[in-house]
């Protein structure tokens, strides 16, 4: 079957539910996952090497970032069914938008830089400039305000703050071995930053430029899912293979989730806090996890090297955002 043929079939597929989206990062693909029956539906070719994706601010399309490929891919993000894409966007590995929706940031990992954008709205992003960054720009974080982009700079063990309105480096601080994930805490108090090469969670006073707390998680600690009750932050530890659960206020870890498969990475919860999904790196596996006991009840198997995970009817995401601001849009969809 052709490509858009598949594209075809899994758009008239989705009128059946709602999809979880899975970026197989490896595999050049998108799998897609019925939420209510938890199996495979099907899957959409994508790019070269899709890692990671955004909703557009206006809820009307779900941007799946094409690092090696240098474009933007638009999907439905209820079907995932595919929608089109925009080319000249150089290795978009991490993406977002400011909470004000002026700017949108690409973390060019392999280019050893950071590109911003100002945002027009759709699909019209005007260069404001290219910020050199080495080396190898990883996450990103946003203060409430706008004002300032937080990314972990993987490979030079540094966590840099960018001034979004002159497009500059404010400052760049050791933190600890392979930075990668990066959080902001409610009210913007601390910057949470995940240790790979190591075995923690960092917490950052970034007003005072200091480290104030170093809560060990597990080894390879990765990335970051809000559990949307003002409080806590769910951060996957990619080689203990496990998930710790962090009091955001308290400043240290409360509890872990084990029995997991190799390589957990990105997270997504159910809208009700019940389900929390994850990615296994390295297992070619997505998981579903009950959190009233959290044990792991279901594997799905999807491609190789599954990253990005997003479904429609989430949480809300951002600890340093308002809630009520991060329902769900509604959006025309394959499914109507």
């Amino acid at each position: 079957m052709t490509p858009a043929l598949l594209r075809v079939d899994l758009a008239q597929a989705a009128v059946r539910g709602e999809n979880v989206i899975i970026l197989d990062s490896a595999g050049a693909s998108i799998t897609l996952i019925d939420q209510a029956a938890r199996r495979v539906s099907g899957r959409v070719p994508v790019g070269k090497e899709p890692h990671h994706l955004m909703l557009l601010p206006d809820g009307q399309q779900l941007i799946v970032a094409d690092a090696v490929g240098g474009e933007l891919n638009f999907v439905d993000p209820i079907s995932g069914a595919y929608e089109g894409r925009l080319p000249g966007i150089e290795d978009p590995y991490q993406i977002g938008f400011s909470p004000d929706r002026k700017w949108f940031v690409s973390n060019c990992l392999r280019l050893n830089r950071v590109d911003i954008y100002r945002y027009h709205g759709g699909h019209a992003f005007e260069l404001a400039r290219r910020v050199p960054l080495a080396r190898t720009p990883s996450h990103m974080a946003f203060t409430a305000d706008s004002r300032t982009v937080f990314i972990s700079v993987q490979d030079s063990d540094t966590v840099a703050a960018l001034d979004l309105a002159s497009q500059t480096v404010r400052w760049q601080m050791p933190i600890g071995r392979a930075t990668a994930g990066v959080w902001m805490t409610p009210g913007d108090a601390y910057l949470l930053v995940a240790l790979t090469g190591e075995d923690a969670v960092v917490a950052v006073d970034w007003r005072r430029r200091r480290i104030v707390k170093r809560i060990v998680t597990g080894r390879a600690a990765h990335n970051f899912r809000s559990l949307a009750d003002h409080r806590h932050v769910i951060v996957s530890n990619r080689m203990s293979n496990t998930l710790s659960i962090v009091d955001m206020q308290a400043l240290r870890k409360v509890g872990d989730i084990r029995g997991l498969r190799p390589g957990p990475d990105d997270c997504e919860l159910s809208a009700d806090g019940r389900w929390l999904w994850v990615t296994f790196r390295f297992a070619r596996e997505v998981g579903v996890i009950d959190m009233r006991t959290h044990k792991l009840v279901d594997v799905i198997g999807v491609g190789r090297s599954p990253h990005g995970i997003y479904f429609h009817d989430r949480a809300p995401f951002y600890d340093n955002l308002p809630y009520a601001d991060q329902q769900p849009i509604a959006v025309r969809s394959a499914k109507a």
